[in-house]
């Protein structure tokens, strides 16, 4: 099947339960706001440490599909070496072995930590606590029809696919475990992939995953 162009693509109104309508959004607005006042401390001894590592920029800003393919500018911590994302090739993921990785970097990524800024693109209204991981928009030309229903909803800080290999897993893997979020939609469901992703950030992914299970 032929990947579908941005232009091609026409997003209609599905159904939505109670949570998703009436209190998603402000679940995640709240535990955003109160998670950036709590850290803000942490937050600006990481930008200070990221400053004496390695030269560059503190954020990582860069730009993702959302909602409906609507552009936005996601925040990280840089954990990279200064324009190394100009040697990214599309469709590899950088894995903890990769040499343009900081030395303080592969401690925010190991513990998840570069993703902290993406708390002010849930408060903005970009990103959502739970959801599909945002992808690249030169990703987009590789989805096929059926996987472009992950772009319904906003885009996650995590999402069930995060809890369910991640990095282990091919991107169909990826968008399956997306669009069975976006079906099951709940309060309940929120809360055991946040608690899951917070056990995976303390004791390490590779705890919770069987690699002899999933597809290399």
């Amino acid at each position: 099947m032929q990947a579908q162009s941005k232009k091609e693509v026409e997003f209609k109104e599905r159904h939505r339960g109670i949570y998703e309508r009436y209190f998603k959004r402000f679940f995640d607005f709240t535990v955003a706001f109160f998670a950036i006042i709590v850290l803000l401390p942490f937050m600006i001894i990481i930008c200070i440490l990221i400053k004496l590592d390695s030269k560059g920029p503190v954020l990582f800003i860069q730009e993702r599909p959302g909602k409906n393919m609507k552009i936005f500018k996601v925040y990280k911590f840089r954990t990279m070496e200064e324009d190394a994302v100009k040697y990214q090739k599309v469709g590899v993921e950088v894995i903890g072995n990769d040499s343009r990785i900081t030395p303080f970097g592969k401690i925010l990524r190991r513990f998840k930590i570069d993703e902290l800024p993406q708390l002010i693109n849930i408060l903005k209204g970009d990103m959502s606590i739970v959801g599909p991981r945002p992808t690249l928009p030169d990703y987009l030309e590789q989805y096929e029809k059926w996987e472009l229903k992950r772009f319904e909803v906003r885009p996650g800080l995590t999402g069930l696919a995060q809890i369910n290999g991640n990095i282990y897993l091919e991107r169909q893997e990826k968008s399956m475990f997306d669009i069975k979020y976006i079906d099951e939609i709940s309060f309940w469901g929120d809360i055991k992939i946040i608690l899951k992703t917070i056990a995976i950030v303390i004791f390490g992914e590779d705890k919770f995953i069987n690699k002899s299970e999933i597809k290399s």
